[in-house]
């Protein structure tokens, strides 16, 4: 009888592999799982602790939007920290399903509502549609697309933003600073690795001569 080769046995895969640690809040320590997708690429743990002490005083309560939300860690960590509420916009079925089940997993299923589509055209809906204005945006798209460019002005034109309300926006870094509509204010704007990350505040929109009645 010809010698059986035994099975070789399945390493696990390596600690944090599609999955991303919650840093704090009441879901601290939570590891978040996402599928392997090619482009899926959280925020690193050190960006999203800065970024968060950035929003510190302006998270809790807050309503948010996570474009391009992939693992969902920008979203669930606003969530774990005392946001309201958060839509989170991702196209990818398999990504988009995922974080449907973290939520349920989480018990953020009330809190948190997943809107299979892309950014493009979630920006073309009336903002109504999804309660209004928000207080902060997370703006984290695929790099290497120059994709901020593209998404900042619908932002913007389509009010998506309460005045006083923040946006954060993350690209590679040798994107360099995005540019910003007139009446968005530049707070802060740092980079760690290949990753530059900003926090702008969208101020009110001037009237203009046209909107103030004047000849």
């Amino acid at each position: 009888m010809p010698a059986v080769t035994p099975t070789k046995p399945q390493k696990p895969p390596q600690d944090g592999r599609n999955s991303v640690r919650i840093i704090a809040g009441g879901w601290r320590g939570r590891r978040v799982n996402f599928p392997d997708m090619p482009g899926l690429r959280p925020t690193p743990d050190r960006v999203r602790e800065t970024l968060f002490n950035w929003l510190q005083h302006s998270i809790v309560d807050a309503r948010c939007l996570d474009l391009f939300s992939g693992s969902g860690a920008l979203g669930l960590e606003a969530l774990s920290r005392g946001a309201k509420a958060v839509v989170f916009v991702e196209q990818a079925q398999m990504a988009a399903r995922a974080l449907q089940s973290e939520l349920s997993r989480l018990g953020g299923a009330l809190k948190g509502r997943v809107v299979e589509m892309g950014a493009a055209r979630f920006l073309r809906s009336p903002v109504e549609s999804f309660g209004g204005a928000f207080d902060v945006v997370f703006l984290d798209p695929p790099f290497g697309r120059n994709a901020l460019e593209e998404y900042v002005p619908p932002l913007a034109a389509g009010d998506w933003v309460k005045p006083g309300g923040l946006v954060y926006l993350e690209s590679e870094k040798s994107a360099g600073v995005p540019g910003l509509p007139s009446h968005w204010e530049l707070l802060k704007s740092k980079s760690a690795g290949e990753v530059g990350y900003h926090l702008a505040r969208v101020n009110a929109r001037l009237a203009t001569q046209t909107d103030s009645g004047d000849e």
